[in-house]
């Protein structure tokens, strides 16, 4: 492995000048802050636990800032951008600034939400710098699609930051944080400051570290049906889950009749329920069928 020139990384000026060569600014639309300091990329890095041996994944890439500290250490990288002018500028800033690794670099043109497969080695790794408004669906297809990625670090809004690390219990635990558990153990692993950015951002940031879980939640129901349950519990989180969970069963009695198959209270709430109790109550859908059904014979009797 080629080693890097020292001045490889990009530093405020340089980060400019490329957005001034290139006619950028960052827009808000696309939530685009582009980090300027070769420190807080480096501690990224670090953070992430990237291995010589990794293949990562970045989405999001803009300028290249993190781009070219993950050259540094992994053994590829594959950039996923939306933007056209980016997308197009940026394997000509890993030739320029570090050539030696510039044949271990891909870049994919296109939404991250689009993406179903990529060049080279399956992606062990995904490290990126998460606009806020699409963080939680994009953390969650790369997930969901592309199984090898063993450990994530993703620096997201530090609000979003909190409700993917939180535990049931919490006031800000919610769908994201239930969803993001199904693949991995999930943690804040630090915060970032505004002034590592331009433009600096209104909000703080925060990185999340997810390590994929060594064996996936014992269910016999689907990913898309534990979500099903998930989605209802938190679409009215102040109801109990018995009043949540009546459009999902069918009514609240047939809600009643899976929560206590599965073990669950029916006056519990989802703020306080664990992906595997989601999971089990999915599995009892067919109990709450079975009471809808009994109860409209009923009915149909009187």
């Amino acid at each position: 492995m080629s080693s890097p020139t020292p001045d490889a990384l990009l530093g405020p000026a340089d980060v400019r000048e490329l957005a001034a060569a290139l006619g950028v600014r960052p827009t808000k639309q696309r939530g685009q802050n582009f980090v300027i300091d070769a420190n807080t990329v480096r501690r990224i890095v670090r953070t992430a636990g990237v291995r010589p041996e990794d293949v990562v994944v970045e989405v999001g890439p803009g300028l290249g800032s993190l781009t070219l500290a993950l050259l540094e250490a992994a053994d590829r990288v594959t950039a996923v951008e939306i933007d056209d002018v980016l997308a197009a500028a940026l394997p000509a800033t890993i030739a320029a600034r570090m050539p030696g690794r510039a044949d271990r670099f891909a870049l994919v043109h296109s939404d991250a939400l689009h993406v179903t497969e990529l060049p080279g080695p399956a992606p062990t790794a995904l490290v990126a710098n998460l606009p806020y408004n699409v963080a939680v669906p994009v953390l969650l297809h790369m997930l969901d699609t592309f199984p090898g990625i063993e450990r994530t670090l993703v620096m997201v809004q530090s609000e979003v930051a909190d409700r993917l690390a939180a535990a049931p219990g919490s006031k800000v635990y919610g769908v994201p944080s239930v969803k993001a558990n199904w693949y991995a153990e999930v943690k804040r692993a630090g915060a970032i400051g505004r002034n590592v950015f331009w433009p600096a951002p209104n909000v703080d940031s925060g990185l999340v570290s997810l390590v994929r879980r060594a064996e996936p939640v014992k269910t016999t129901a689907t990913k898309g049906e534990v979500f099903a349950v998930v989605d209802a519990a938190f679409a009215q989180r102040r109801k109990t889950l018995r009043a949540a969970l009546a459009g999902w069963a069918g009514s609240a009695a047939a809600a009643e009749a899976a929560l206590v198959a599965a073990g669950v209270s029916p006056q519990a709430r989802g703020e306080s329920l664990t992906v595997e109790e989601f999971a089990r109550i999915a599995e009892h859908k067919e109990i709450a069928e079975h009471k809808e059904i009994a109860e409209h014979k009923e009915s149909g009797n009187q």
